[in-house]
């Protein structure tokens, strides 16, 4: 696999991620795992590191 498919993948997963997390946040949906339930900030979080991620990806894609 070459850098600018490498760079295109990422993006598009990170990018996928930071949106069901999103998502997750606009519809209050709960998330548990065995007796842990994972709070909101966490999923703030996840949406900034992971859309800096889809964007970092997308910025070197551009610059190739």
């Amino acid at each position: 696999m070459n850098q600018q498919a490498f760079l295109t993948v990422t993006g598009i997963i990170f990018g996928v991620i930071a949106l069901l997390h999103l998502a997750r946040l606009l519809a209050s949906w709960p998330v548990q795992i065995g007796t842990f339930e994972v709070p909101t900030w966490l999923s703030w979080v996840s949406v900034f590191v992971a859309g800096y991620l889809a964007f970092s990806a997308c910025r070197l894609k551009g610059r190739r």
